[in-house]
């Protein structure tokens, strides 16, 4: 039971010009499709092979023999998520119930932003920035290279890949004018709003 890449959520050229099709092009078509390439060679005929990719993921993580297999399990599904957090005409600020979480965790969405801003800028070298429920409450935080929050127990919202592949051919070594972009421009807030009702 191969994992699957997904299609994008949306045309190449739908991020335009905030993510051009070019990085999408490399982003999806190459990287993201070695993962999984890589992932389902890994587990071929193996127990995981017939395993949910998040099981896996849960299971074999900070096993040091098992380090490659989770390095592209994760990044196969950190992928994913990343494209569902994205959106043409998303950015801005939440509305409702997510809102109002915001609110209440953070002090405000400001508050957030400052979070979200510090950790995707502050994560050294290649890795991600996460909105997450943790035992109820919301919080930013950063994982390095393949790293997610499933193995910490938290529920992701929404994700920012940080790694350069995702914006250096659009910002270069901007990656604070990425975040921003990333923010103003391109958040799916709706996304989030759908894995906060479901968790």
């Amino acid at each position: 039971m191969a994992y699957e890449l997904a299609p994008l959520p949306y045309a190449y050229d739908a991020l335009a010009p905030h993510i051009s099709k070019s990085t999408l092009e490399f982003h999806h078509d190459k990287h993201h499709a070695a993962y999984v390439n890589n992932y389902n060679k890994a587990v071929e005929g193996t127990p995981h092979d017939s395993q949910p990719i998040e099981a896996v993921i849960k299971a074999i993580a900070g096993d040091a023999a098992m380090q490659g297999v989770f390095n592209n399990a994760a990044q196969a599904w950190n992928h994913t998520f990343y494209w569902n957090s994205i959106k043409p005409g998303g950015g801005g600020s939440p509305t409702g119930e997510l809102a109002q979480k915001i609110e209440a965790d953070f002090g405000g969405y400001d508050k957030f932003v400052e979070a979200f801003k510090a950790a995707g800028a502050t994560q050294f070298g290649s890795g991600w920035a996460w909105l997450v429920l943790d035992g109820g409450t919301l919080k930013v935080t950063k994982t390095g290279n393949a790293e997610n929050p499933l193995t910490a127990g938290q529920v992701p919202l929404i994700t920012m890949d940080v790694w350069e592949h995702a914006y250096y051919l659009d910002y270069q070594n901007r990656r604070p004018d990425y975040i921003d972009t990333f923010l103003n421009h391109l958040v799916n807030w709706d996304f989030a709003a759908q894995n906060l009702a479901s968790a």
